[in-house]
């Protein structure tokens, strides 16, 4: 039961994530088949780069048709209700949020189950949650959110050791993947909620 929630929260981030791509496409006014192909970057952008630099082939998406209904439905969602999905920003701001959580605990554990280190299984992690929007952002001309003073792969990322300090004390896996999802969802949130920032970088000439 706990495989199936955990594959049903990734279909939705899939989705939530296409959404997310199309919005933007929206944006930049780009043609349906741009918007599409955004679309489907930001939802498997991570997922393919992560199994690829792990040696998964073929790749998650490939393997089968959730994930591409998952992403055709944020399409085709996006592009009939688009003034509605529009308005919905915030809402989907939250699914997004979820979405980086399930995306990193599931890229964490996919590492761990294949037998590479804790340390590079993070990296994974961060890498399924993140690296479809640093695509989108790049094909889109803006730079990746990452890379702003936004705390966003440093919540993956300290989720994942808490997956690993808890994974360490035992507890269920059910019970330590919903909590360090809890941990990541709440780190975005507050961070949002309190201006919460990452110090910038500054060269001296700067």
């Amino acid at each position: 039961m706990e495989i199936d929630i955990i594959i049903w929260l990734d279909y939705l981030g899939t989705m939530v994530f296409a959404i997310s791509g199309v919005l933007t496409a929206g944006t930049k006014r780009l043609d349906l088949f741009g918007a599409m192909f955004i679309g489907v970057v930001t939802a498997i952008g991570g997922g393919t780069t992560r199994d690829l630099l792990l040696g998964v082939t073929p790749v998650t998406w490939l393997q089968g048709y959730g994930y591409l209904i998952a992403i055709f439905s944020g399409f085709a969602v996006t592009l009939i209700f688009k003034k509605f999905v529009a308005r919905m920003r915030r809402t989907l701001f939250l699914f997004d949020t979820i979405g980086i959580g399930v995306f990193t605990i599931i890229g964490l554990e996919k590492a761990l189950n294949l037998g590479v280190n804790p340390a590079v299984a993070v990296i994974m992690g961060m890498t399924s949650a993140v690296v479809g929007g640093v695509i989108r952002d790049t094909l889109t001309n803006d730079l990746p959110l990452i890379f702003h003073k936004e705390i966003y792969a440093t919540a993956c990322i300290t989720g994942a050791l808490f997956y690993l300090f808890f994974n360490w004390l035992n507890f269920p896996p059910a019970l330590n993947e919903l909590l360090t999802v809890g941990i990541i969802i709440a780190i975005r949130l507050l961070s949002i909620k309190f201006n919460l920032v990452i110090p910038v970088f500054k060269t001296p000439e700067s």
